[in-house]
């Protein structure tokens, strides 16, 4: 994906434990809840994509938001079931669009998704104050 919109990787593999029931995996039914919502994806700037397996099988199922020289979200316990899960995901995105290098402190993110954190990761060449240089040597 080379383009200027954010994008949201899904984990296509993640168990929910319904999968007897619904016959297919949480991390799938979540990818169809969210490309259900395309039109609110295209107008949020957003572009999808499935990934297998993004290795966080204990807080399934698991999201992250990513972009170039911006921060890097990563949300974990979404029910794909719950529309309000998918909602906050798109509220998420135009947020994270109008923010400088997508940095959104805990409160300026939608309130459904500030406990489902897993990580934020700055960019590469942030200009963050988040972000310290650590001068280190390697010893030789």
């Amino acid at each position: 994906m080379n383009d200027e919109r954010a994008v949201l990787s899904i984990c296509l593999t993640c168990r929910d434990g319904r999968e007897a029931e619904t016959g297919t995996r949480g991390g799938s039914r979540l990818a169809e809840a969210i490309h259900s919502q395309i039109g609110g994806l295209a107008k949020a700037g957003l572009a999808l994509r499935g990934v297998k397996c993004m290795s966080q099988c204990k807080r399934p199922c698991i999201v992250s938001l990513s972009q170039d020289d911006k921060f890097t979200y990563v949300f974990g316990d979404l029910d794909p079931d719950e529309p309000a899960h998918t909602e906050a995901l798109i509220e998420l995105v135009e947020r994270y669009n109008k923010a400088p290098e997508g940095f959104l402190e805990r409160r300026d993110r939608p309130e459904l998704l500030r406990a489902n954190i897993l990580g934020r990761f700055p960019p590469i060449r942030s200009a963050s104050p988040l972000v310290l240089r650590l001068d280190l040597v390697a010893a030789e």
